[in-house]
């Protein structure tokens, strides 16, 4: 899948080498934003380690994340739009052990600029191939408690460091995404979104809850994922 986005790109550049006049085909314009919704399928094992040897289910299956983003073309290349994208999603087991209630959660955020080009020679629809980049946090939070609490017990077992824990362990990072999305009209002002991409992340310092510096976390413990997008777009398309 990398090999594939990569040549993806390369193909890309070479297309932007070309003038207008050169191909002799017709600019797209517009501009649009909508809901993208957007699934993720991170890598788990590092997590699964650790939990399961607390007695807990493993995390499975996509990240389901919500987001948005909007795009505009511009005029200084045909074909080329300028815009942005946000997202979140997380994915969660819980489990009751020796009367614990323990629940994992892994969350995956982010927000980016995109620059797509959009194929001049595919009629009717927007092909397009293009690079998210921007920044985002993978945070991990672990939260093993009592099935029943009360206020004065909670502040007891604080200060005699009972067994009740809750951590919260954070990554942020750059994030720099290929991707090739297909915007297909179904209205003038209306159009719906599918694509996919891989994001790669650049950055490896992980804090605790109160920002503490965390030592030897897995190198595969990280941001990057194959991801699909979908979309719902209110704008002005002219494909």
């Amino acid at each position: 899948m990398k090999k594939i986005l990569f040549i993806i790109l390369i193909f890309t550049i070479n297309i932007f080498g070309q003038s207008e006049s050169q191909v002799g085909w017709i600019a797209k314009f517009g501009g649009a934003g909508g809901f993208t919704p957007m699934l993720y399928f991170p890598n788990y094992d590092e997590v699964n380690i650790q939990i399961d040897k607390l007695g807990m289910e493993k995390l499975s299956g996509p990240l389901y994340a919500w987001g948005g983003s909007g795009y505009a073309y511009v005029t200084i290349i045909d074909n080329l739009r300028l815009g942005g994208i946000g997202f979140s999603g997380y994915q969660s087991e819980n489990s009751d052990v020796n009367n614990f209630k323990n629940e994992i959660e892994y969350s995956l955020g982010g927000g980016a600029a995109t620059i797509e080009y959009t194929m001049p020679f595919v009629k009717n629809i927007a092909v397009s191939v293009g690079i998210m980049f921007g920044g985002g946090s993978l945070e991990i939070d672990f939260y093993k408690n009592l099935e029943e609490n009360n206020w004065d017990e909670i502040w007891n077992n604080v200060n005699a460091n009972d067994q009740n824990r809750n951590y919260q362990i954070t990554n942020s990072f750059w994030l720099l995404s290929p991707t090739l999305n297909a915007d297909i009209p179904i209205t003038r002002f209306l159009a719906v979104r599918a694509g996919l991409g891989y994001q790669f992340t650049f950055g490896n310092n992980w804090e605790i809850a109160n920002q503490q510096k965390i030592n030897n976390v897995p190198s595969d413990l990280n941001g990057n994922s194959f991801f699909i997008q979908t979309g719902i777009f209110i704008g002005l398309f002219a494909f």
